[in-house]
């Protein structure tokens, strides 16, 4: 569920999207439910993957900082789940030995004030999870690693 804090013409919303489905989404605004049609059908974003590259350093530039924590190296067969942009790590869906589905919420990020599902690229069971809640991650950082 995504929620957003609107003002319109003055007036505040708390406005709270629970699903959407084709060109429908059942929404709540200050507590009262609505359904809401859009003119065409809302297709769901894809997740991105990142390949982890370093960026090429400028001459005479500082070397790069880096933020999170530094990743273990995947195990073998394992899929690594990349974060698409810098961000905080909010909350986190799945532990550690939990099967997941590819298109499953493994953990939220905030980025630019934007809450972002990041989800499993694909199907099998977590092997690591490599941040934590409050960590910030660098764009391309390991955040998991499915197996």
């Amino acid at each position: 569920m995504k929620e957003y804090k609107l003002k319109i013409n003055g007036n505040d919303y708390n406005v709270a999207i629970d699903e959407v489905e084709d060109n429908k989404a059942k929404v709540e605004v200050n507590g009262t439910p609505y359904t809401v049609e859009f003119d065409k059908p809302v297709t769901k974003k894809k997740p991105v993957t990142v390949i982890n590259r370093p960026a090429p350093a400028a001459a005479g530039a500082a070397p790069a900082v880096q933020v999170n924590k530094p990743a273990a190296a995947a195990p073998a067969g394992g899929t690594k789940l990349n974060s698409p942009l810098p961000g905080v790590v909010l909350s986190l869906s799945v532990k550690e030995g939990d099967a997941v589905k590819k298109g499953q919420a493994v953990l939220i990020l905030e980025a630019m004030k934007m809450e972002n599902t990041i989800e499993a690229p694909c199907d099998g069971t977590v092997k690591q999870i490599l941040v934590q809640k409050g960590d910030s991650v660098l764009e391309g950082a390991t955040l998991a690693v499915i197996g």
